[in-house]
């Protein structure tokens, strides 16, 4: 053996990552809220314009199409998409109804994208399905009531490209928290695992293949 060799014991395993792909339909509507650029930009003029922006402003005429055009999320290619975050997000949601822990799961798990928000750059994964506008009255964070347009599917579907830890997931367990994700966590505006609410019963979806 030569002087200078030398004998190193590897205990970390390499990473083995799998992939599969999933057919998924939606069982109730989704809806969609994306931060429009409108709304990008005039946040940021009133940032720039600091402790000069006016307090009171005249009221804009609303245009409700238009507001519901701009809660779309589009991809580069102009097809519309929805965040692969929130598929990823429901599936680790998930976890707590089956005893796994939600930060190894944040470590394992993990949907691709299609595409990227032709606005905010944000990872979609294509929409197949035609969309409404729906107005809804809502609460603002104020406590003020205001009305929503927002673009409503009501039959939906995509296809969702997941890839996971192998020496954390199976292909069947992954196949399980996803339907588990769908029934129970939804995804969208008015989701039964809202945040905020107990959800609309919006955003769910089953498997099918």
């Amino acid at each position: 053996m030569n002087a200078f060799t030398k004998q190193e014991i590897v205990t970390i395993a390499a990473p083995k990552f799998e992939r599969a792909q999933f057919e998924i339909v939606g069982t109730a509507p989704l809806v969609m809220a994306a931060f429009s650029e409108k709304a990008r930009q005039k946040m940021r003029e009133k940032h720039e314009a600091g402790s000069t922006a006016k307090s009171k402003k005249e009221r804009e005429a609303r245009d409700f199409a238009a507001d519901c055009e701009a809660a779309l999320h589009r991809l580069e290619d102009g097809t519309i998409g929805f965040p692969a975050s929130a598929w990823r997000a429901a599936m680790i949601d998930a976890c707590r109804l089956v005893g796994f822990k939600m930060t190894m799961a944040k470590m394992s798990v993990f949907v691709e994208a299609d595409g990227l928000d032709l606005v905010s750059g944000q990872p979609l994964v294509r929409i197949i399905g035609d969309y409404e506008q729906h107005v809804a009255a809502t609460r603002n964070q104020t406590g003020v009531t205001d009305l929503r347009s927002r673009p409503m599917f009501r039959r939906w579907s995509a296809t969702l490209r997941v890839r996971w830890d192998g020496d954390q997931f199976r292909v069947g367990d992954v196949s399980n928290l996803l339907a588990r994700a769908g029934m129970q966590i939804g995804v969208g505006e008015g989701r039964p695992f809202s945040r905020e609410s107990y959800g609309l019963g919006w955003g769910t979806f089953e498997v099918v293949s």
